[in-house]
């Protein structure tokens, strides 16, 4: 597999403008069953409920019938189960769960579509793709505002970004570099598949790509790199006065603006922009700003990718890019934090201490960058009162005191908050 998506990338490197052929022949056994051990074990199953673990007792013979169907043109996509997951403020996102079949095959289709399209995405785009991440946009968009000379950004926010990404546009997008109609009308397939609600509703849907497909990060990318990122890097460049700038996570992205007058061009414009392409701009979280370093007390601020971004002074008493936790993220992982903390009843201390542990490196290893420890020390501080309080509630009741509790942490080893990322 990786000879093979090496040759597609290169050949897409060397050749801007070609469509590539025979993709669909790529689909045979030795690839799928390479592709299936890349699916993530202890996933939910799909509407057939077959699981993974169980996909595979009779693996070549199950990838082999799925081969067949393609063979014969015959393959059809299951229905995607719909799941709805927590969200902020009592809101929950749906996320799609497709079969084992169907995530078997989008995993290696998604292999072709980043091979091809790799060498097309900008650099400044960060979502779903390898070796970039969150902290690799922050780290990027940091940089760029610190020494860029920019003094306005302009914050916006997509509504339901992967629930209406237009069908005939992501066949259109697909078509600038594959030349292979049975390959597109696969994913075709995967688009129009059913929804199956947790009602037991069936919705068949005209636009969009469900969240939890495999396939679907990759499509999103790709769609978002024509109606947003090449627009933005070929037309709104070439028209502005002075220096511009985007980042883009997924469907999450920022942009900065070295003159006001381009910044309000933006502003007016990005709106029919994205409505082109069925996309539309949720108002009351799209805004100019003014953003520049001779803000000394801080007062003009914007959120990304979890992070509050603002200007202020630093220890050598110069003026710099501070970023800490967003007071909504902070809350939600606090939120999250305790609904796990009413579910400790039946956990012994050493489980409930790793859990712990675990937990708590998870949020250093995202937020652990310079500038951002007392943030974690306020969530570490209300995080280990907050299970101090159920601990006593649930199986500790009526035998554990602060003086004990505290022991606990030392035995245990527990993680104290710390810089993980040391870039500026």
């Amino acid at each position: 597999m990786q000879t093979t998506m090496q040759g597609i990338s290169n050949k897409a490197k060397l050749k801007p403008k070609h469509r590539f052929q025979n993709l669909y022949r790529i689909l045979n056994e030795e690839m799928l069953e390479k592709a299936f051990y890349k699916l993530k074990n202890g996933k939910a199953a799909g509407v057939d409920k077959i699981s993974k673990s169980a996909y595979k007792v009779d693996l070549k013979e199950n990838i082999s019938e799925v081969v067949e169907q393609l063979k014969r043109k015959s393959y059809k996509a299951k229905l995607v189960k719909r799941v709805y997951i927590p969200k902020e403020k009592n809101k929950k996102r749906p996320l799609g769960i497709p079969a084992v079949s169907d995530k078997l095959l989008q995993t290696l289709v998604a292999e072709i579509l980043t091979a091809i399209h790799e060498e097309d995405f900008y650099p400044n785009s960060y979502g779903y793709r390898r070796g970039k991440g969150a902290t690799d946009a922050v780290k990027d968009l940091s940089k760029e505002l610190q020494y860029g000379n920019y003094k306005y950004i302009v914050e916006a926010d997509i509504k339901g970004f992967f629930d209406n990404m237009k069908h005939e546009w992501i066949e259109n997008m697909l078509k600038l570099r594959i030349d292979d109609k049975a390959f597109i009308r696969l994913i075709k397939k995967w688009l129009k598949a059913g929804i199956l609600e947790e009602d037991g509703k069936v919705i068949h849907p005209e636009t969009g790509s469900p969240q939890g497909g495999v396939v679907s990060p990759v499509i999103a990318n790709i769609y978002l790199h024509y109606a947003l990122d090449n627009w933005f890097e070929k037309v709104v460049k070439k028209n502005s006065r002075g220096k511009v700038y985007l980042c883009r996570y997924a469907d999450d992205f920022v942009c900065a603006f070295q003159h006001k007058e381009d910044a309000e061009r933006f502003y007016r414009v990005l709106s029919r922009r994205l409505e082109k392409f069925g996309l539309e701009v949720a108002a009351e979280k799209t805004r100019i700003l003014q953003f520049d370093r001779d803000d000394s007390k801080g007062n003009r601020k914007f959120n990304f990718l979890g992070f509050e971004f603002r200007w202020g002074k630093t220890r050598k008493g110069k003026m710099g890019i501070k970023r800490r936790t967003s007071t909504k993220k902070q809350r939600k992982a606090l939120a999250d934090f305790t609904e796990w903390c009413r579910k400790i009843g039946s956990m012994t201390k050493k489980e409930i201490f790793k859990t712990l542990n675990s937990k708590l490196r998870g949020h250093y290893n995202y937020y652990g960058i310079i500038g951002n420890y007392k943030s974690m020390g306020v969530f570490y501080y209300k995080a280990i009162r907050i299970l101090f309080k159920w601990m006593k509630r649930k199986s500790f009741k009526g035998r554990l005191n602060w003086k004990k509790f505290k022991f606990y942490l030392k035995v245990y080893e527990v993680m104290k908050p710390r810089i993980v990322h040391v870039f500026y």
